[in-house]
C-alpha cells in the first residue's frame, strides 16, 4: 500500500506517533457493536504495528471484518497542546518473517518488558496486526479549539463519500 500525504501533514502525524505509547483501536462485533480497546504500538514511519493474543477478542472481530479506526493522543498539559491522529482503515495481520523480525525488534526497542509477557518467536502467543490507513484525520488545538485535517492517504482512495 502506498501512503500519500503531504510532508508537513506526514511530520505531524510522526509527532504524535513517536510520542504516544498506546492507541485505542475500534472493530466490529459479530452482534454489530463497536468494541474500543487501548493498545500498546509500535510504528515505522506512518506504518502502524499492535498485537494481541490469538485468542482475544479482538483477533476474532478482525477475523470477521478487518475494518477498523484508530486513534492516537500526544501527552498533553493544556488543551491548546493537544495533538492527537485519528485513522480509518484496515487491520492486516502480517505473516511476513521479515515484517515481523522488523515489527518486533522495534516492539523491544519500545517496551523491554515485553520479554516478560511474550515468548519471541512463539508463534502460538500472539498475532501481529498492521494498520493500513485509508483515511487519516490529524488533530491540532495549537490552531483553534477542535481543529482537525483530513488526509485521504490510500492510493487509490477507497473510502466511498470521503475521499474523493
Amino acid at each position: 500500500m502506498t501512503i500519500v500525504m503531504e510532508e508537513a501533514s506526514r511530520k505531524s502525524v510522526l509527532s504524535v506517533l513517536d510520542d504516544a505509547r498506546d492507541l485505542t483501536i475500534a472493530l466490529n462485533r459479530p452482534d454489530g457493536y463497536p468494541q474500543a480497546t487501548v493498545v500498546s504500538f509500535v510504528n515505522d514511519g506512518l506504518k502502524i504495528y499492535f498485537g494481541c493474543s490469538k485468542d482475544s477478542q479482538k483477533f476474532r472481530n478482525i477475523a470477521l471484518d478487518d475494518r477498523m479506526s484508530a486513534t492516537v493522543t500526544a501527552p498533553y498539559e493544556d488543551w491548546r497542546e493537544i495533538r492527537g491522529v485519528s485513522i480509518g482503515g484496515r487491520a492486516v495481520r502480517v505473516q511476513d518473517d521479515v515484517e515481523l523480525m522488523r515489527v518486533s525488534e522495534l516492539m523491544l526497542r519500545r517496551f523491554p518488558q515485553i520479554v516478560e509477557f511474550i515468548s519471541i518467536g512463539d508463534p502460538d502467543a500472539i498475532a501481529i496486526f498492521r494498520i493500513d490507513p485509508e483515511v487519516i484525520s490529524v488533530l491540532d488545538y495549537s490552531k483553534g479549539f477542535g481543529h482537525a485535517e483530513l488526509k485521504c492517504v490510500a492510493s487509490p482512495p477507497k473510502m466511498a463519500g470521503v475521499c474523493s
